[in-house]
């Protein structure tokens, strides 16, 4: 996925006149002016040489939430795309922030309550369109966001739809846009049963366009991950399991064993930790 913000600083420094590339400490270590390090995670290694007198700026929330771009920068709509010359999409939000506080979400601290922002230009050599909105429907102008999705009539793959706001109304401007892929939901709380509104909302939505994120290891037990797995089955909505600790036995082996469907539909769970 191309990281937005590099993209962003990227356009800011050729508007100055800058030489701006990728880092490569084999060629770049002793001439290096500025060197920008954008971390996602906060396990991501730092590059092992840094150049000798560079000015280095760090950001991105694996270093802390609350750096921000200057706004000259973040306000920026042309993304550099030609750092990315294999990339053939375009990545788009139409809002960022959001109106849940789950308590394993970066999102409301480092973005805030949910607000409408001005969507990127698209990538030249983009034949789908990534909508990366947290809570898309959530957008108090999601209207218009479909509106322009319309306009541009590319293949869209959703990542953030809250089942929990669906409606008829909702669900028809899904259907009538071109998808990419299935459209991504989530029951990360077993706390909630979300069946009654899976059910409303397969009036609409046939089940084959709907992927739902199971997220097991933060506040369930394993039956309740079981439990919501295979209420997905029973309604043919494909489930995928998010582990929170990628590092725990029983959640990686639970997620293989749901996540490849071949194994999922031919196995029982009690069957996959026998072999």
């Amino acid at each position: 996925m191309p990281n937005i913000a590099i993209m962003q600083i990227s356009t800011y420094h050729k508007r100055l006149g800058d030489d701006v590339d990728w880092y490569s400490h084999l060629f770049d270590y002793a001439d290096t002016d500025i060197l920008y390090i954008s971390k996602l995670f906060t396990y991501t290694k730092e590059p092992k040489y840094l150049p000798l007198s560079a000015k280095i700026i760090r950001g991105g929330t694996g270093y802390d939430l609350t750096i921000l771009l200057p706004k000259e920068v973040e306000s920026i709509r042309d993304l550099d795309y030609s750092l990315y010359p294999n990339c053939n999409y375009s990545v788009q939000f139409y809002s960022r922030g959001c109106i849940r506080r789950c308590p394993f979400c970066v999102v409301p601290e480092k973005e805030g309550h949910i607000r409408p922002t001005e969507p990127y230009k698209l990538n030249q050599k983009g034949r789908y369109i990534e909508v990366l909105d947290n809570n898309f429907f959530a957008n108090p102008e999601w209207r218009e966001a479909i509106k322009d999705l319309k306009r541009i009539n590319q293949p869209v793959n959703f990542h953030g739809v809250d089942v929990r706001l669906l409606n008829k109304e909702q669900c028809e401007a899904l259907n009538n846009l071109r998808l990419h892929k299935q459209i991504h939901i989530a029951w990360d709380f077993p706390q909630i049963d979300l069946r009654p509104k899976l059910k409303e909302i397969l009036q609409w939505i046939k089940p084959y366009k709907l992927m739902c994120y199971v997220l097991i290891g933060f506040n369930s037990t394993s039956e309740q991950d079981l439990f919501r797995v295979m209420e997905l089955q029973k309604l043919k909505i494909d489930p995928f399991v998010m582990p929170y600790n990628k590092h725990d036995p029983y959640q990686r082996a639970f997620a293989r064993w749901v996540n490849h469907k071949a194994i999922f539909k031919s196995c029982t769970w009690e069957e996959y930790q026998k072999n």
